[in-house]
């Protein structure tokens, strides 16, 4: 079976060809994503669902992330990333439902991964109920949201532990209510001015 091809850039974003994903995070090129989050309007407040990564990814697995994420192929331009939505947690939208917040391009470097990303991201806000969600469980393991004026915090420094509530899909596929508090290393590795830049256009629109 022929491996998905994905888009490759410069640091400026001009195309430059095409790589197999497998190459992608070992040689350190740059490619184009798809992150959609969540926020959901519940009694006066804003809250944000975040998805728990799978235990059988290879990457960062059990780490909250993302509400839904997803690399763009080759073929494919941002619009087509919304299927990511539907995929990973069971939610159809419509392109034109989506609030874009812009491309957010950086790079990690974590040891065996090096993720340098153009990525297209989207806000959105919805109220939503945690049995909306259809998880595709080789991806997803759970989802939980948490207070959005939470998230700006842990993420500025004025908390080191949030409540999250939620759920998570258990190895027999029952759904096994979770509250915990979390801090950054619960999360998976973006980095920190991706967050400061996520929480100054969150808001400007939430």
């Amino acid at each position: 079976m022929e491996e998905e091809q994905l888009k490759i850039f410069d640091e400026n974003r001009t195309p430059i060809g095409t790589a197999a994903r497998s190459e992608i995070h070992k040689k350190g090129l740059w490619h184009e994503t798809f992150h959609c989050w969540i926020v959901s309007e519940q009694d006066g407040q804003a809250y944000l669902y975040l998805q728990i990564r799978s235990p059988l990814k290879k990457d960062y697995p059990n780490l909250l992330d993302i509400t839904a994420a997803g690399h763009l192929l080759a073929h494919e331009e941002a619009k087509d990333g919304v299927r990511e939505m539907e995929e990973e947690i069971g939610i159809r939208v419509e392109m034109d439902e989506l609030i874009y917040l812009g491309v957010f391009h950086y790079e990690m470097n974590n040891g065996d991964i090096l993720d340098k990303e153009f990525a297209h991201t989207f806000l959105y806000k919805r109220t939503i109920d945690f049995q909306d969600f259809r998880l595709q469980e080789e991806e997803v393991a759970g989802i939980v949201s948490t207070k959005l004026a939470d998230f700006y915090d842990l993420w500025k420094g004025g908390k080191e532990l949030i409540e999250v509530n939620g759920f998570e899909v258990n190895e027999r596929g029952e759904r096994i209510t979770i509250h915990r508090k979390v801090g950054r290393e619960s999360f998976a590795p973006h980095p920190i001015s991706y967050y400061k830049r996520l929480i100054q256009v969150f808001k400007e629109i939430v």
